[in-house]
């Protein structure tokens, strides 16, 4: 069984995803991906239509273990409750496996949402987050809890990360 799924057509006769670009507004690309909290024991499927009803925010980091993605990843698990008072569920994707996710994740003590391993890039290529050379931009989408994207940020660099304040303004929108 593959370790992602995209539902809707976004692939290519080859193996490579087709770059789609999600905007604002428009309803958001599913997914079932394997994931984990970072233990063999949490390990299960996740798709972002079991979150229906509540806001998500989709973060795509490039890879464990990067300094700037573990200052991203950690700034948000810190700030956790001000996800949570807003009924909003942080999901964070990456091409890694699951199991280097739980490694990731107990290196840094635990997480306080789920890594998504999409190791075969095709959620990345449907939210557009590919870089040129098949690496995940740093972005991050805010999904409503009718399933429509109402924020979008793909990163041209990812040597910085949206802040927690960003991110919870725009959930706090969603609900004013």
């Amino acid at each position: 069984m593959p370790t992602s799924t995209f539902l809707t057509p976004c692939s290519k006769s080859s193996d490579q995803p087709t770059e789609v670009k999600v905007s604002i507004g428009a309803t958001a690309p599913p997914f079932d991906l394997e994931g984990t909290l970072g233990t063999p024991e949490s390990r299960r499927s996740y798709s972002l239509t079991e979150f229906r009803g509540s806001p998500v925010v989709l973060v795509f980091y490039p890879a464990d273990a990067s300094p700037v993605c573990t200052a991203q990843l950690m700034s948000y698990t810190n700030d956790i409750d001000r996800f949570g008072e807003l009924g909003a569920q942080v999901l964070a994707i990456s091409p890694q496996g699951v199991e280097q996710h739980e490694h990731f994740a107990t290196q840094l003590g635990g997480l306080a949402f789920p890594l998504l391993a999409d190791t075969e890039r095709a959620v990345g290529g449907a939210y557009g987050v590919m870089g040129r050379i098949g690496f995940y931009r740093r972005s991050v989408f805010v999904v409503d809890g009718e399933g429509v994207v109402r924020y979008a940020h793909r990163a041209t660099a990812g040597f910085t990360f949206r802040p927690v304040d960003e991110l919870v303004e725009v959930l706090a929108g969603l609900t004013g």
